[in-house]
């Protein structure tokens, strides 16, 4: 076959997974066989869960689409999704369910924290993180840009930031869950709802103080965690308000 040249542009925050040299030109790849637009763009180090639309020629296509000849190619992440007037998008943005690699585990408990169903185990190898992924019909979160290319992961995410906080504000954004947020209501432990619970079921566990000046109780059916309003819930609120004033543009301290 004769040899061709796909010659790629990619927007927004995309030129992050490409070397330092392409992050400010296109990225040029020779081929000599018929090959998948996926692989194309997996081989500059582009996860295809982060990818929501593709131009080839002016023309939205799907990961599937084959490569025989040259070809001009434009590729979008989630966040451009307006501007490019296309309505062929490949990433959903609504996802509500996910499983974190081990790397993650303040992210994790941020998303818990806020009410979201997040499955997690800190020694979880990838092999049990993909399975989890695809048995429970959940988005993958991983920094491991490796993790997200493999083939039977169909929504994902890879947190640009290593901070705990901002990479919880990047998945709010991601997957428009800002609307869905509903504080302590998940276990932060175990990942399960929570269950209001009367002070005489959980009394025997409460250390003295707690028993006189607290009253309220929530208790967790899973792991048997009791959680009230005390020292450790205003500390939270402050992380849950730090992190609502990032989403809307604010510094909190």
């Amino acid at each position: 076959m004769k040899p061709f040249t796909i010659r790629l542009n990619f927007f927004g925050d995309l030129g992050l997974f490409l070397g330092s040299k392409f992050r400010s030109q296109p990225v040029e790849r020779r081929l000599n066989e018929r090959t998948s637009i996926k692989d194309v763009i997996e081989s500059c180090g582009v996860p295809h869960p982060e990818v929501d639309a593709i131009l080839v020629n002016g023309q939205a296509v799907g990961f599937d689409q084959t490569l025989v000849s040259d070809a001009e190619v434009k590729v979008f992440p989630v966040a451009s999704r307006d501007p490019i007037g296309t309505e062929k998008h490949l990433q959903e943005t609504e996802v509500i369910r996910f499983v974190a690699d081990g790397h993650l585990g303040k992210l994790t408990r941020n998303l818990r924290l806020l009410g979201f169903d997040v499955a997690y185990s800190a020694r979880a190898d990838d092999g049990e993180l993909l399975d989890i992924m695809a048995r429970e019909n959940r988005a993958l979160l991983t920094r491991d840009r490796r993790l997200l290319m493999h083939s039977i992961v169909q929504h994902g995410y890879c947190p640009r930031s290593q901070a705990g906080d901002q990479q919880t504000v990047e998945v709010l954004r991601r997957f428009n869950l800002v609307e869905l947020i509903a504080p302590f209501t998940r276990c932060l432990r175990c990942n399960t709802p929570l269950q209001d619970a009367a002070k005489a079921e959980v009394i025997e566990g409460l250390e003295p103080l707690t028993k006189i000046y607290y009253h309220q109780f929530r208790r967790c059916p899973g792991c048997g965690q009791v959680y009230w309003a005390g020292s450790h819930f205003q500390k939270l609120e402050k992380r849950i308000e730090r992190i609502q004033a990032r989403l809307v543009g604010k510094r909190s301290d």
